[in-house]
């Protein structure tokens, strides 16, 4: 049994399902979830996120130790992502998320039969 109570207003563990339950950073995991990523190939995979936004869910993502980035050697330079160990850790509760996701997507959108 967990010591952290997500009710609880300062429990470090609401701070960090803060971090991780907004949709960017879980598309983002979700895309890394299938190996290391090039930015303007995860941009390009992730239909909607703009240079901005994705440069800031990943800078938080890294910063939190959730995705590493790596300098490439090519010309000109490069920058690859990739999933730490802790991210890949989070990688199978957000997979059951977006799959559910897109399993509900209809159920859930547009008429609510009111």
């Amino acid at each position: 049994m967990s010591d952290y109570d997500v009710f609880l207003a300062d429990c470090p563990a609401r701070s960090t399902l803060e971090l991780i339950a907004d949709t960017w950073s879980v598309v983002v995991v979700f895309g890394l979830g299938r190996g290391p990523q090039r930015y303007s190939d995860l941009r390009d995979q992730i239909g909607g996120i703009s240079n901005k936004m994705l440069t800031q869910t990943l800078r938080k993502l890294e910063r939190n130790n959730l995705v590493k980035r790596r300098k490439l050697a090519t010309a000109p330079t490069g920058v690859e992502y990739r999933l730490t160990e802790l991210g890949h850790s989070l990688l199978g509760p957000v997979t059951v998320l977006a799959r559910w996701a897109e399993e509900h997507a209809e159920d859930l959108a547009g008429d609510d039969g009111a």
